[in-house]
């Protein structure tokens, strides 16, 4: 006899859990990614909690240090105009042009970006696996408020990587949001307000000194 559609569905998570590497014996959250009354109900308390003022990630909730001025040169400032990579490499550039982003309700890009370098340095299976689930809920998923801009294609390939992540699952997508930030916004942030009165305050400060 065939068994009911809760059955099936009992069945189904159960068969699925098994292959999960990240979720342990729990089968209300057998795979992060296909569970989506499991990823509604944490995306609800993640808003709730984060109502509360609790930090979320620590890439995410990334803030300039202030003031730029007594962490950066001139000099430092000048080369972001060299190419999107000194942005980058730049600790002062990442926060300066995070900042600029979230003038352009952006920052989910640059967040994401370094979200994935994170994930890329992990050495533990296990971290891996955790930080490739908060990667996923919090950028990838399309129920998540700061889902990026990546191909379908790019999307589903990680859909399919998530039952054993690995450390370079998301450099596709990682690379798309590069290229979307060098072509997009990197052009408008060097002619930014932001950018541009922070060159004039640490050339008034060259001066002073």
């Amino acid at each position: 006899m065939e068994s009911s559609p809760p059955e099936k569905g009992r069945r189904l998570s159960e068969t699925w859990h098994s292959r999960c590497c990240c979720c342990g014996p729990k089968l209300c959250c057998f795979c992060w990614c296909c569970c989506s009354s499991c990823l509604r109900s944490w995306m609800v308390r993640r808003r709730q909690r984060d109502r509360f003022g609790h930090k979320t990630s620590s890439v995410s909730q990334l803030e300039i240090p202030p003031p730029f001025e007594e962490r950066l040169t001139v000099e430092e400032a000048a080369s972001w105009k060299r190419s999107f990579d000194c942005v980058l490499a730049s600790p002062a550039g990442r926060s300066v042009f995070m900042e600029f982003l979230r003038t352009e309700h952006s920052d989910e890009n640059m967040a994401f970006w370094l979200a994935c370098e994170e994930l890329k340095r992990e050495q533990s299976q296990e971290q891996v696996c955790e930080k490739a689930k908060k990667i996923y809920l919090d950028y990838i998923s399309i129920l998540s408020p700061r889902e990026v801009s990546i191909d379908a294609s790019v999307r589903e390939s990680i859909n399919r990587s998530l039952a054993r992540p690995s450390a370079q699952m998301c450099n596709e997508a990682q690379g798309q949001i590069y290229t979307l930030m060098h072509r997009d916004s990197y052009p408008r942030f060097l002619n930014s307000p932001l950018y541009k009165s922070l060159e004039q305050r640490l050339a008034a400060l060259a001066c002073d000194t």
